[in-house]
């Protein structure tokens, strides 16, 4: 098993400006950008928060919206009518519970609808920069798993494996860190292992994929 510690100074070091590539500008975009973010790239929510924001800039205005409408709004990010349905309902439950304001603690987040763990977590770190968990998406899981850092599969249990051994001060940006490895080098299938930052310390450096 790699040393956890050892890994997030190294990958501090190899990326430096390691961070969410998510466009937002307060708490209720970073929200609707993360549940749009699911099965879809970065970069196309980009592309389409840049007019949806726009079009809602409030959560009155998305839990007011048509859901054909909005469901066309976001129809290129995927599973786009689940997505559509979980931000009006969000919208709705900030407005009528919440006085309009994305909540900042876990257990509120965790009441809205489409929000789990992950979402809540990086919502917490951009929007509110507080930490309580680690984000874990298939980037991390993987990446985890290979470095010997859990023999998990599920995220809740993973992230409790993770945050046991990553220093507390160091959960947000861990994830980013393995996200931007699993994409840079760490990848599903052919992983450059002779440019690899870890290979000496990484279990699985000697294998083919």
């Amino acid at each position: 098993m790699a040393d956890a510690k050892e890994i997030v100074k190294r990958l501090k070091k190899h990326y430096p400006e390691a961070g969410t590539k998510l466009e937002f500008s307060n708490p209720l975009e970073i929200l609707v950008a993360t549940i749009l973010s699911a099965q879809c790239t970065d970069e196309r929510v980009n592309k389409v928060t840049k007019t949806l924001f726009k079009k809602y800039r409030s959560a009155a205005a998305f839990a007011k919206a048509d859901i054909k409408e909005f469901e066309r709004d976001i129809h290129s990010t995927g599973f786009y009518r689940n997505k559509a349905k979980n931000i009006i309902a969000s919208a709705k439950m900030i407005v009528d519970q919440f006085g309009g304001r994305v909540p900042s603690e876990m257990e509120d987040l965790l009441k809205l609808p489409g929000v789990a763990r992950k979402t809540a977590n990086v919502v917490m770190g951009n929007a509110f920069n507080k930490f309580e968990g680690i984000v874990v998406d298939t980037h991390v899981i993987r990446i985890s798993q290979r470095l010997g850092l859990t023999k998990n599969s599920a995220p809740e249990k993973i992230e409790l494996d993770l945050m046991k051994q990553v220093h507390k001060k160091d959960w947000f940006v861990f994830s980013h860190l393995l996200q931007a490895f699993g994409r840079d080098i760490c990848r599903a299938r052919n992983p450059a292992h002779a440019s690899c930052p870890l290979e000496d310390i990484c279990p699985s450096s000697s294998i083919q994929a």
